[in-house]
């Protein structure tokens, strides 16, 4: 079982707000509330159960304890490499290394990220959930965010649904790029395939990309690209790239020549976001991996 606790001391401002008023301006969802309402124990002032209806007044501690019975048993732990960039008890922050899927599926049951997780967890006797808040495709490298209980998956769920987790990539394309631009441009999935996407102006979700070249190999004719995503579509990067004349070399999908790497050069490199239970501000950064140095110098 899963067990995590939250104490809140009681100030001015929420004098007379309800539990759940209270909780909801900590980032709990309605969801979350009702499970808390539901489970014996969960919300108590003074060492005393209260409903969510209880009006809180200034000094009162409530105390809220997150429950959970059903923690990932069926991903296999599985001894892999693991690259843990920071860690507590609300989330941990991965560098992900290239040809890693996040999650388990079909032809992935045992080399993915979640199952490096599980081991990871399974040696210090800990249980935990999966819970990854942002994705990267399976040769996509860098940074990602795992919550580790129901709140901080909530919060962080929260946020990047209202994107305040700011992404900041790094990508090796072809050609010489503009010095910045912006790609506006909505992308839809290509009709008959389950994966590949494409810019539809028709039938596309909107999807924005702005990017900024910061080197250039003359010799190769490729450039390394800044990017920053307005949002968050499936392939946006390698597919608004694509889009503009500047495709990933390596990329299956969209561009396989793999004269100089085997895989879609394209790393998260900086990730910034508010700690979903403290509320201080996050950054991290991760350099680019020696197969994408390799192809600046």
């Amino acid at each position: 079982m899963i067990k995590k606790c939250i104490e809140y001391t009681i100030t001015e401002p929420y004098t007379g707000c309800t539990v759940e008023e209270f909780l909801k301006s900590r980032g709990y969802s309605h969801r979350l509330v009702v499970y808390l309402r539901n489970t014996e124990g969960s919300l108590t002032v003074k060492g005393q159960p209260v409903y969510t209806i209880h009006r809180l007044q200034p000094g009162e501690v409530l105390k809220v304890v997150l429950t959970e019975d059903n923690p990932s048993r069926s991903i296999v732990p599985v001894n892999l490499p693991l690259s843990i960039v920071y860690e507590d008890e609300d989330i941990l922050v991965i560098n992900k290394e290239a040809g890693v899927p996040i999650h388990p599926s079909q032809g992935h049951h045992d080399n993915t990220l979640a199952n490096a997780v599980a081991w990871y967890y399974s040696q210090k006797g800990e249980p935990f959930t999966y819970r990854a808040i942002n994705r990267l495709d399976r040769d996509t490298t860098g940074l990602l965010i795992l919550a580790r209980h129901m709140l901080s998956a909530c919060v962080l769920s929260n946020d990047m649904l209202n994107r305040r987790i700011k992404r900041e990539y790094r990508a090796i394309v072809c050609g010489r790029t503009r010095d910045m631009g912006t790609i506006d441009a909505p992308i839809a999935r290509v009709e008959g395939s389950t994966i590949e996407r494409q810019v539809d102006f028709e039938k596309g979700e909107s999807a924005c990309t702005h990017y900024r070249r910061i080197a250039y190999n003359e010799h190769l004719d490729l450039s390394c690209v800044s990017l920053w995503l307005e949002t968050g579509r499936t392939h946006q990067i390698r597919v608004h790239m694509k889009s503009i004349g500047h495709p990933l070399p390596g990329d299956f999908l969209y561009h396989p020549d793999y004269r100089y790497i085997s895989r879609q050069p394209l790393h998260s490199c900086r990730l910034s976001f508010t700690h979903p239970v403290t509320g201080e501000p996050m950054e991290f950064t991760a350099g680019l991996p020696e197969d994408m140095r390799r192809l600046l110098e």
